[in-house]
């Protein structure tokens, strides 16, 4: 029997563990100010104590990491990754978004409040153990590996491309699988539209590479990222943790989503404000 652990980076980008839906593990905070945690949870400085409490709260509420997981959610942000790709799933912009869940690892997801309840509320994934209960819930034919909850966003987009589908997003945190995923051969008629989130920590050069081959990217506490933003000026939204649409595409996603929940459109200015970031920034 695999054991069940699951292991994500959460507010602080401290490593959480999981295990039979208890905590057994909580790193330092490498992150001391969230303004989202900040707003929400009203969190001035992040500590161990604060990063336990709230992955607890978040097994309560909706069974994180649990078989109690709750799959279908409303919004969490008004603009997050997890809100533009609902928002444009329900319009119709795309058809599949590949993305990662606690309990399953890769899944296919078709449906909105999926999508929402899937990547709203849970940080980055780094590992998962297979959880009968959510394996159902998403449906086993969606789940890339049901026996071992492999996280393989390479392998998702092809299982996508496989099923037919033809506008697909793929959601992945830094590393060198964005510029595959980009690089990826995928028929004539298939889109592919990269959404890069969880970016504290990324180096320069990977923020460039980032740059070349996504389409929105989160600007989270990362230096590197909104040093080479601060160079490209691409259109975004938000002041605090900055949400980066770098390709006509992206910027077309970004924009649907603020119609869909009527807000403005964003004014798109630089230099970009670094005293309402989170600090420090990586």
């Amino acid at each position: 029997m695999v054991k069940d652990k699951h292991v994500i980076e959460a507010l602080g980008k401290a490593e959480v563990i999981i295990e039979n839906g208890e905590i057994t593990s909580v790193s330092e905070p490498v992150i001391d100010y969230c303004p989202i945690f900040g707003k929400y949870h009203n969190i001035k400085q992040i500590t161990r104590e604060d990063i336990r409490k709230n992955i607890q709260y978040r097994i309560d509420d909706f069974g994180m990491c649990t078989k109690d997981r709750i799959l279908k959610m409303d919004d969490m942000l008004s603009v997050g990754i997890s809100e533009i790709l609902r928002s444009n799933v329900e319009i119709g912009n795309i058809d599949c978004v590949v993305g990662a869940c606690d309990g399953a690892g890769t899944v296919l997801m078709t449906d909105p409040d999926i999508v929402q309840g899937v990547g709203g509320r849970v940080s980055g994934l780094v590992s998962t153990t297979p959880i009968p209960e959510i394996i159902e819930g998403l449906g086993s034919e969606n789940v890339l590996n049901p026996e071992t909850a492999e996280l393989n966003q390479i392998k998702g987009l092809k299982m996508a491309v496989e099923r037919g589908f033809k506008n697909i997003a793929v959601t992945v945190i830094p590393s060198v699988i964005v510029h595959e995923i980009r690089e990826y051969e995928v028929p004539d008629d298939v889109n592919v539209y990269i959404f890069v989130a969880h970016t504290t920590g990324t180096t320069r050069q990977e923020a460039e590479s980032i740059f070349e081959d996504a389409d929105i990217i989160t600007g989270c506490a990362s230096k590197a990222i909104l040093d080479v933003a601060q160079s490209k000026k691409p259109y975004y939204y938000g002041e605090s943790v900055p949400i980066f649409a770098v390709t006509e595409s992206g910027r077309k996603f970004l924009d649907d989503r603020l119609r869909h929940v009527n807000k403005s459109l964003s004014v798109n200015e630089y230099p970009l404000d670094l005293d309402k970031k989170p600090k420090p920034l990586i």
